[in-house]
């Protein structure tokens, strides 16, 4: 390995979904909802949340209804 290579430790994100024991995402759910997204409003990345692809998806359109239904905030703009 080339000396200017630094290791990192890898950190496993957490899975809040699989702690919180859901199967299916609700969108009327949103105490859980508001962990998913920054204070800006804006829907966190996966890398960031550490669910799976299909949970990540579920989490989205959660977010996008509850959006809707004026339970969650959309994002400001930041200016």
């Amino acid at each position: 390995m080339p000396k200017y290579v630094k290791e990192r430790p890898g950190r496993r994100r957490r899975n809040l979904l699989a702690e919180a024991d859901v199967s299916v995402v609700d969108w009327k759910d949103v105490d859980l909802l508001r962990k998913f997204i920054s204070d800006r409003g804006k829907i966190r990345a996966r890398r960031v949340t550490g669910l799976s692809p299909t949970q990540q998806k579920q989490v989205a359109q959660a977010i996008k209804n509850a959006r809707e239904m004026a339970l969650l905030p959309y994002p400001s703009s930041a200016r």
